[in-house]
Protein backbone atom coordinates (compact mmCIF):
# COMPACT_ATOMS: atom_id res chain seq x y z
CA UNK A 1 0.00 0.00 0.00
CA UNK A 2 0.90 3.33 -0.22
CA UNK A 3 2.37 6.02 2.40
CA UNK A 4 0.47 8.79 2.50
CA UNK A 5 1.41 12.26 3.67
CA UNK A 6 0.69 16.12 4.93
CA UNK A 7 2.03 18.51 2.46
CA UNK A 8 -0.44 21.33 2.68
CA UNK A 9 -2.27 22.95 5.71
CA UNK A 10 -4.51 25.82 5.58
CA UNK A 11 -6.94 27.20 9.05
CA UNK A 12 -9.33 29.16 10.30
CA UNK A 13 -10.20 29.49 13.51
CA UNK A 14 -11.27 32.00 16.54
CA UNK A 15 -7.82 31.79 17.54
CA UNK A 16 -6.15 32.28 14.05
CA UNK A 17 -7.44 33.03 10.44
CA UNK A 18 -3.88 31.19 8.90
CA UNK A 19 -1.92 27.97 10.26
CA UNK A 20 0.90 30.81 11.21
CA UNK A 21 -1.52 32.64 13.48
CA UNK A 22 -3.02 29.79 14.39
CA UNK A 23 0.50 28.18 15.69
CA UNK A 24 1.58 31.03 17.59
CA UNK A 25 -2.05 31.10 19.68
CA UNK A 26 -2.07 27.51 20.14
CA UNK A 27 1.77 27.93 21.98
CA UNK A 28 0.80 30.95 23.97
CA UNK A 29 -2.46 29.08 24.81
CA UNK A 30 -5.18 31.95 23.80
CA UNK A 31 -8.41 31.57 24.35
CA UNK A 32 -10.96 32.35 21.10
CA UNK A 33 -14.25 33.15 23.40
CA UNK A 34 -16.04 36.18 23.31
CA UNK A 35 -19.59 37.58 23.47
CA UNK A 36 -22.02 36.35 20.59
CA UNK A 37 -21.66 38.77 17.80
CA UNK A 38 -23.50 37.15 14.69
CA UNK A 39 -27.15 37.79 15.86
CA UNK A 40 -28.60 39.45 19.30
CA UNK A 41 -27.98 36.46 21.94
CA UNK A 42 -28.97 38.94 24.92
CA UNK A 43 -32.58 36.23 25.39
CA UNK A 44 -30.43 33.26 25.03
CA UNK A 45 -29.10 30.78 27.97
CA UNK A 46 -25.27 31.44 26.64
CA UNK A 47 -24.57 34.74 25.50
CA UNK A 48 -20.99 33.87 23.85
CA UNK A 49 -18.91 31.27 21.64
CA UNK A 50 -15.94 31.16 19.63
CA UNK A 51 -16.33 32.97 16.57
CA UNK A 52 -14.10 33.78 13.76
CA UNK A 53 -12.95 37.40 14.19
CA UNK A 54 -11.58 39.78 11.51
CA UNK A 55 -11.60 37.60 8.53
CA UNK A 56 -10.48 39.09 4.77
CA UNK A 57 -12.67 36.71 2.99
CA UNK A 58 -13.34 38.84 0.27
CA UNK A 59 -9.28 39.15 -0.35
CA UNK A 60 -9.64 35.25 -1.42
CA UNK A 61 -12.93 34.97 -2.80
CA UNK A 62 -15.33 37.24 -5.23
CA UNK A 63 -17.71 39.28 -3.58
CA UNK A 64 -20.75 37.85 -5.55
CA UNK A 65 -19.56 34.27 -4.80
CA UNK A 66 -19.71 35.19 -1.10
CA UNK A 67 -22.76 36.34 -1.41
CA UNK A 68 -23.79 32.42 -2.57
CA UNK A 69 -21.94 30.90 0.18
CA UNK A 70 -23.12 30.05 3.57
CA UNK A 71 -19.97 30.99 6.39
CA UNK A 72 -19.45 27.38 6.47
CA UNK A 73 -18.24 27.21 2.70
CA UNK A 74 -16.64 30.63 2.77
CA UNK A 75 -14.55 29.32 5.30
CA UNK A 76 -13.97 25.96 4.20
CA UNK A 77 -12.92 28.10 0.98
CA UNK A 78 -10.19 30.20 2.94
CA UNK A 79 -8.10 27.56 4.33
CA UNK A 80 -8.38 25.43 1.65
CA UNK A 81 -6.76 28.66 -0.51
CA UNK A 82 -3.98 28.82 2.25
CA UNK A 83 -3.75 24.68 1.76
CA UNK A 84 -3.22 24.68 -1.85
CA UNK A 85 -0.75 27.30 -1.96
CA UNK A 86 1.30 25.84 1.43
CA UNK A 87 1.70 22.36 -0.52
CA UNK A 88 2.48 24.43 -3.86
CA UNK A 89 -0.12 22.32 -5.93
CA UNK A 90 -0.42 23.36 -9.61
CA UNK A 91 -3.92 22.16 -10.16
CA UNK A 92 -3.65 22.62 -14.01
CA UNK A 93 -0.50 20.22 -14.11
CA UNK A 94 -2.29 17.55 -11.91
CA UNK A 95 -4.43 14.89 -13.56
CA UNK A 96 -7.67 16.08 -12.76
CA UNK A 97 -8.93 11.94 -12.49
CA UNK A 98 -6.29 11.56 -9.78
CA UNK A 99 -7.51 14.45 -7.75
CA UNK A 100 -10.13 14.27 -5.06
CA UNK A 101 -11.97 16.42 -2.25
CA UNK A 102 -13.62 14.85 0.08
CA UNK A 103 -15.00 16.90 3.17
CA UNK A 104 -16.82 17.32 6.81
CA UNK A 105 -19.36 18.91 7.79
CA UNK A 106 -21.64 17.98 10.60
CA UNK A 107 -24.65 20.56 10.37
CA UNK A 108 -23.67 22.59 6.91
CA UNK A 109 -25.61 25.39 5.98
CA UNK A 110 -27.34 25.99 9.02
CA UNK A 111 -27.30 29.80 9.25
CA UNK A 112 -28.69 30.20 5.18
CA UNK A 113 -31.17 27.83 6.14
CA UNK A 114 -32.07 30.10 9.50
CA UNK A 115 -32.31 32.94 7.13
CA UNK A 116 -34.99 31.76 4.44
CA UNK A 117 -37.21 30.15 7.13
CA UNK A 118 -37.19 33.66 9.49
CA UNK A 119 -37.96 35.60 6.12
CA UNK A 120 -40.73 33.04 5.30
CA UNK A 121 -42.54 33.70 7.88
CA UNK A 122 -42.26 37.18 8.83
CA UNK A 123 -43.11 38.13 4.77
CA UNK A 124 -46.74 36.85 5.74
CA UNK A 125 -45.81 33.38 4.25
CA UNK A 126 -45.15 34.33 0.85
CA UNK A 127 -42.12 31.47 -0.67
CA UNK A 128 -40.00 33.72 -1.65
CA UNK A 129 -37.29 31.54 -0.97
CA UNK A 130 -33.58 32.67 -2.53
CA UNK A 131 -32.47 30.59 -5.22
CA UNK A 132 -29.37 29.20 -3.68
CA UNK A 133 -30.90 28.53 -0.60
CA UNK A 134 -30.40 24.94 -1.07
CA UNK A 135 -26.64 24.48 -2.71
CA UNK A 136 -25.80 27.25 0.22
CA UNK A 137 -27.48 24.52 2.78
CA UNK A 138 -26.20 21.13 1.99
CA UNK A 139 -23.38 19.78 3.41
CA UNK A 140 -21.43 18.22 0.45
CA UNK A 141 -21.11 21.94 -1.26
CA UNK A 142 -17.64 22.74 0.25
CA UNK A 143 -16.18 19.33 -1.33
CA UNK A 144 -18.08 20.67 -4.81
CA UNK A 145 -16.65 24.04 -4.56
CA UNK A 146 -13.43 22.99 -4.37
CA UNK A 147 -13.67 20.94 -7.16
CA UNK A 148 -15.13 23.20 -9.12
CA UNK A 149 -12.45 26.20 -8.61
CA UNK A 150 -9.66 23.47 -9.01
CA UNK A 151 -10.93 21.64 -11.70
CA UNK A 152 -10.85 18.12 -10.01
CA UNK A 153 -12.85 15.39 -11.06
CA UNK A 154 -11.66 12.91 -8.58
CA UNK A 155 -13.36 11.43 -5.89
CA UNK A 156 -15.97 14.03 -4.55
CA UNK A 157 -18.49 13.65 -1.92
CA UNK A 158 -18.82 14.62 2.26
CA UNK A 159 -18.51 12.85 5.62
CA UNK A 160 -21.70 13.50 7.87
CA UNK A 161 -21.09 12.41 11.48
CA UNK A 162 -21.73 14.82 13.61
CA UNK A 163 -18.43 16.02 16.02
CA UNK A 164 -16.44 13.57 13.92
CA UNK A 165 -17.36 14.28 10.74
CA UNK A 166 -14.17 15.84 9.72
CA UNK A 167 -12.15 12.91 10.94
CA UNK A 168 -13.50 10.46 9.07
CA UNK A 169 -13.31 13.20 5.84
CA UNK A 170 -9.28 12.32 6.66
CA UNK A 171 -9.27 9.00 7.57
CA UNK A 172 -11.66 8.09 4.26
CA UNK A 173 -8.86 10.36 2.02
CA UNK A 174 -6.31 8.23 3.64
CA UNK A 175 -7.44 5.27 3.02
CA UNK A 176 -8.13 6.16 -1.17
CA UNK A 177 -4.62 7.28 -1.96
CA UNK A 178 -2.77 4.30 0.76
CA UNK A 179 -5.13 1.64 -1.74
CA UNK A 180 -4.10 3.60 -4.93
CA UNK A 181 -7.30 4.80 -6.13
CA UNK A 182 -5.84 8.53 -5.84
CA UNK A 183 -2.80 10.77 -6.06
CA UNK A 184 -4.18 13.59 -3.99
CA UNK A 185 -7.11 14.30 -2.00
CA UNK A 186 -7.90 18.02 -0.80
CA UNK A 187 -9.45 17.18 3.00
CA UNK A 188 -10.66 18.56 6.19
CA UNK A 189 -13.89 20.51 7.18
CA UNK A 190 -15.87 23.25 7.84
CA UNK A 191 -18.63 24.53 10.45
CA UNK A 192 -20.41 27.65 11.08
CA UNK A 193 -23.28 27.38 13.59
CA UNK A 194 -23.09 29.85 15.60
CA UNK A 195 -26.38 31.27 14.90
CA UNK A 196 -30.16 31.24 16.20
CA UNK A 197 -30.68 27.90 15.68
CA UNK A 198 -27.31 26.49 16.88
CA UNK A 199 -27.14 28.27 19.86
CA UNK A 200 -31.13 27.36 20.93
CA UNK A 201 -31.15 23.85 19.82
CA UNK A 202 -27.48 23.07 21.77
CA UNK A 203 -29.07 25.54 24.81
CA UNK A 204 -32.15 23.38 24.94
CA UNK A 205 -30.04 20.02 25.56
CA UNK A 206 -27.99 21.42 27.89
CA UNK A 207 -24.73 21.23 26.33
CA UNK A 208 -23.23 24.21 25.90
CA UNK A 209 -21.50 26.38 29.35
CA UNK A 210 -23.72 29.45 30.73
CA UNK A 211 -20.90 31.06 31.87
CA UNK A 212 -21.61 34.37 30.95
CA UNK A 213 -19.45 36.01 33.61
CA UNK A 214 -16.69 34.36 32.96
CA UNK A 215 -17.09 33.37 29.26
CA UNK A 216 -13.29 33.12 28.44
CA UNK A 217 -12.39 30.54 30.63
CA UNK A 218 -15.90 28.76 30.57
CA UNK A 219 -13.97 26.13 28.00
CA UNK A 220 -12.74 23.69 30.84
CA UNK A 221 -11.72 20.24 30.02
CA UNK A 222 -11.05 17.96 33.08
CA UNK A 223 -11.71 20.75 35.27
CA UNK A 224 -14.33 20.07 37.87
CA UNK A 225 -16.12 22.77 37.24
CA UNK A 226 -16.80 21.79 33.57
CA UNK A 227 -20.38 22.17 32.84
CA UNK A 228 -20.45 22.29 29.04
CA UNK A 229 -19.20 22.69 25.65
CA UNK A 230 -18.04 26.54 23.79
CA UNK A 231 -19.95 26.25 20.51
CA UNK A 232 -16.88 27.48 18.35
CA UNK A 233 -16.68 27.86 14.01
CA UNK A 234 -14.52 27.55 11.54
CA UNK A 235 -12.16 25.10 9.26
CA UNK A 236 -9.30 23.34 8.62
CA UNK A 237 -7.84 21.49 5.09
CA UNK A 238 -5.10 18.91 4.65
CA UNK A 239 -3.49 18.28 1.30
CA UNK A 240 -3.20 14.40 1.78
CA UNK A 241 -0.94 12.63 -1.14
CA UNK A 242 1.10 9.11 -1.91
CA UNK A 243 4.17 9.64 -0.97
CA UNK A 244 5.64 9.01 -4.17
CA UNK A 245 3.63 11.48 -5.82
CA UNK A 246 4.83 14.03 -3.16
CA UNK A 247 8.19 13.34 -4.32
CA UNK A 248 8.32 13.31 -8.13
CA UNK A 249 6.60 17.11 -7.59
CA UNK A 250 9.09 17.98 -4.89
CA UNK A 251 6.56 18.66 -2.17
CA UNK A 252 7.49 19.48 1.37
CA UNK A 253 6.40 16.85 3.46
CA UNK A 254 4.86 17.88 7.31
CA UNK A 255 4.07 14.30 8.50
CA UNK A 256 2.67 10.85 7.33
CA UNK A 257 -0.88 9.32 8.22
CA UNK A 258 -0.63 6.06 9.46
CA UNK A 259 -3.87 4.70 10.90
CA UNK A 260 -7.06 5.46 11.39
CA UNK A 261 -9.98 3.74 13.47
CA UNK A 262 -13.70 4.27 13.30
CA UNK A 263 -16.36 2.56 15.62
CA UNK A 264 -20.02 3.13 17.26
CA UNK A 265 -20.45 3.38 20.80
CA UNK A 266 -24.13 2.07 20.03
CA UNK A 267 -25.13 3.38 23.74
CA UNK A 268 -26.87 6.99 23.45
CA UNK A 269 -27.85 9.51 21.06
CA UNK A 270 -25.93 12.24 22.66
CA UNK A 271 -24.10 10.84 25.91
CA UNK A 272 -20.81 8.83 25.59
CA UNK A 273 -20.77 5.13 26.61
CA UNK A 274 -20.13 5.38 30.70
CA UNK A 275 -16.88 2.91 30.32
CA UNK A 276 -15.89 4.51 27.33
CA UNK A 277 -16.07 1.28 25.48
CA UNK A 278 -16.16 2.83 21.61
CA UNK A 279 -13.31 5.24 22.27
CA UNK A 280 -11.18 2.59 23.27
CA UNK A 281 -11.98 0.29 20.73
CA UNK A 282 -11.17 3.19 18.30
CA UNK A 283 -7.89 3.96 19.65
CA UNK A 284 -6.92 0.46 19.89
CA UNK A 285 -8.26 -0.03 15.91
CA UNK A 286 -6.08 2.94 15.20
CA UNK A 287 -2.98 1.77 16.59
CA UNK A 288 -3.52 -1.81 15.00
CA UNK A 289 -4.01 -0.36 11.32
CA UNK A 290 -0.38 1.80 12.05
CA UNK A 291 1.07 -1.44 13.27
CA UNK A 292 2.03 0.92 16.20
CA UNK A 293 2.12 -0.03 20.63
CA UNK A 294 0.78 2.21 22.52
CA UNK A 295 4.42 2.96 23.16
CA UNK A 296 5.04 4.95 20.40
CA UNK A 297 2.60 7.81 20.84
CA UNK A 298 3.86 10.96 22.71
CA UNK A 299 0.63 12.94 22.48
CA UNK A 300 -3.57 12.72 22.18
CA UNK A 301 -5.31 15.66 21.08
CA UNK A 302 -8.27 14.49 23.22
CA UNK A 303 -11.87 15.10 22.10
CA UNK A 304 -12.29 16.55 25.37
CA UNK A 305 -15.38 19.07 25.39
CA UNK A 306 -15.63 20.33 28.86
CA UNK A 307 -18.85 18.01 29.48
CA UNK A 308 -19.24 16.27 32.33
CA UNK A 309 -19.92 13.13 31.02
CA UNK A 310 -17.33 13.25 28.00
CA UNK A 311 -14.17 14.02 29.35
CA UNK A 312 -14.29 11.11 32.41
CA UNK A 313 -15.37 8.27 29.52
CA UNK A 314 -12.39 9.63 27.77
CA UNK A 315 -9.82 9.20 29.76
CA UNK A 316 -11.41 6.01 30.89
CA UNK A 317 -10.82 4.83 27.65
CA UNK A 318 -7.08 6.34 27.58
CA UNK A 319 -6.17 4.64 30.52
CA UNK A 320 -7.44 1.27 29.07
CA UNK A 321 -5.78 1.27 25.76
CA UNK A 322 -2.23 2.99 26.97
CA UNK A 323 -2.15 1.26 30.71
CA UNK A 324 1.16 2.44 32.22
CA UNK A 325 1.89 4.53 29.41
CA UNK A 326 -0.87 6.82 29.81
CA UNK A 327 1.70 8.72 32.34
CA UNK A 328 4.11 9.31 29.77
CA UNK A 329 1.85 10.91 27.39
CA UNK A 330 0.69 14.39 26.99
CA UNK A 331 -2.98 14.87 26.39
CA UNK A 332 -4.81 17.75 25.79
CA UNK A 333 -7.52 19.75 24.49
CA UNK A 334 -7.55 22.22 22.21
CA UNK A 335 -10.79 22.85 22.57
CA UNK A 336 -10.33 25.00 25.47
CA UNK A 337 -9.13 27.77 23.29
CA UNK A 338 -10.98 27.21 20.41
CA UNK A 339 -14.18 26.06 21.57
CA UNK A 340 -15.93 23.18 19.85
CA UNK A 341 -16.41 23.39 15.88
CA UNK A 342 -18.28 20.43 15.89
CA UNK A 343 -17.83 19.51 12.31
CA UNK A 344 -14.80 21.00 11.76
CA UNK A 345 -12.81 19.65 15.01
CA UNK A 346 -11.35 16.97 13.43
CA UNK A 347 -9.58 18.68 10.90
CA UNK A 348 -8.44 21.83 12.95
CA UNK A 349 -7.35 19.16 16.27
CA UNK A 350 -5.26 16.74 13.07
CA UNK A 351 -3.26 20.53 12.37
CA UNK A 352 -2.91 20.76 15.76
CA UNK A 353 -0.86 17.37 16.09
CA UNK A 354 0.76 18.44 13.11
CA UNK A 355 2.11 21.27 14.63
CA UNK A 356 2.98 20.11 17.43
CA UNK A 357 5.12 17.25 15.58
CA UNK A 358 6.88 19.87 13.35
CA UNK A 359 7.72 22.78 15.62
CA UNK A 360 7.82 20.37 19.34
CA UNK A 361 5.58 21.51 21.87
CA UNK A 362 2.76 20.05 22.96
CA UNK A 363 -0.69 22.79 22.95
CA UNK A 364 -2.10 22.82 26.59
CA UNK A 365 -5.14 22.70 28.21
CA UNK A 366 -6.07 26.20 28.80
CA UNK A 367 -8.75 27.55 31.98
CA UNK A 368 -8.17 24.92 34.63
CA UNK A 369 -8.53 26.08 38.35
CA UNK A 370 -9.67 22.95 40.22
CA UNK A 371 -8.25 19.04 39.92
CA UNK A 372 -11.18 16.57 39.24
CA UNK A 373 -11.18 13.80 41.54
CA UNK A 374 -12.14 11.38 39.32
CA UNK A 375 -9.01 12.01 36.98
CA UNK A 376 -6.20 10.59 37.96
CA UNK A 377 -4.14 13.04 39.19
CA UNK A 378 -0.27 11.60 37.51
CA UNK A 379 -1.74 12.09 34.34
CA UNK A 380 -0.18 14.58 32.21
CA UNK A 381 -3.40 17.39 30.53
CA UNK A 382 -1.16 19.56 29.80
CA UNK A 383 -2.72 21.96 32.29
CA UNK A 384 -2.74 26.02 31.08
CA UNK A 385 0.75 25.73 29.53
CA UNK A 386 2.41 24.63 26.33
CA UNK A 387 5.23 22.05 26.78
CA UNK A 388 8.01 21.45 24.63
CA UNK A 389 8.25 18.21 23.82
CA UNK A 390 9.26 15.70 20.77
CA UNK A 391 6.55 14.27 19.36
CA UNK A 392 7.09 11.24 17.00
CA UNK A 393 3.06 10.73 16.95
CA UNK A 394 -0.01 12.10 18.04
CA UNK A 395 -3.15 10.28 17.98
CA UNK A 396 -6.27 12.61 17.65
CA UNK A 397 -9.75 11.41 19.29
CA UNK A 398 -13.01 13.22 17.57
CA UNK A 399 -16.36 11.62 18.77
CA UNK A 400 -19.74 12.52 17.86
CA UNK A 401 -23.53 12.36 18.54
CA UNK A 402 -25.12 9.23 17.43
CA UNK A 403 -22.04 7.09 19.15
CA UNK A 404 -19.32 8.20 16.52
CA UNK A 405 -15.49 7.69 17.20
CA UNK A 406 -12.86 8.29 15.34
CA UNK A 407 -8.85 8.21 15.44
CA UNK A 408 -6.30 9.39 13.55
CA UNK A 409 -2.65 8.84 14.02
CA UNK A 410 -0.15 10.88 12.39
CA UNK A 411 3.65 10.65 12.96
CA UNK A 412 6.76 12.50 11.81
CA UNK A 413 7.71 11.93 8.27
CA UNK A 414 10.84 9.60 8.16
CA UNK A 415 12.26 8.77 4.55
Amino acid sequence: MNRVVVTGLGAVTPIGNNIQAYTKALRDGVSGANQITHFDASNFKTKFACEIKDLKAEEIIDRREIRRMDDFAVYGMVSTDEAMKDAGVEHDKEDPARVGVIWGSGIGGLKSLEKEIEEYITGNGIPRYNPFMIPKMISDIVAGLISIKYGFRGVNFATVSACASASHAISTAFDYIRLGRQDMIITGGSEAAVSKAGMGGFNAMKALSTRNDDYKTASRPFDADREGFVLGEGAGTLVLESLEHAQQRGAKIYAEVVGAGATADAHHITAPHPDGLGASDVMRIALEDANMSPADIDYINVHGTSTPLGDIAEVKAIQQVFGEHAYNLNISSTKSMTGHLLGAAGAIEAIAGIIAIQHGFVPPTINHFTDDPELDPKLNFTFNESQEREVRAMLSNTFGFGGHNSSLIIKKFEA
